[in-house]
């Protein structure tokens, strides 16, 4: 699956992915590679997104965490926002 993640400022994260996890309104959920059209608000909280590769040290920036035991996982804050999927292809506006 490819996953952009948008701010206002900038493009925070583009890549390849197998899983993300999402703070939802009503919960955290996640979405995996074929997950059905889905569009949802998301509260502040914490994306955690499984890659496809391990994450490359020059492409990190201060908003992006990578997980200390497993370079493949990233976490990423946000304070609130949209994302959708669709065909495999997700977008996330985020604060």
């Amino acid at each position: 699956m490819h996953l952009e993640i948008i701010t206002p400022e900038a493009k925070v994260f583009a890549g390849e992915v197998s899983a993300v996890q999402f703070p939802g309104l009503d919960g955290a959920f996640q979405v995996l590679e074929n997950h059905a059209a889905i569009i949802s608000a998301l509260t502040k909280g914490n994306v955690k997104v499984n890659l496809t590769n391990s994450f490359e040290e020059a492409l990190e920036n201060d908003l992006i965490e990578v997980d200390s035991k497993d370079k493949k996982v990233i976490r990423i804050d946000i304070k609130g926002g949209v994302m959708e999927m669709l065909n495999n292809k997700i977008i996330v506006l985020a604060e």
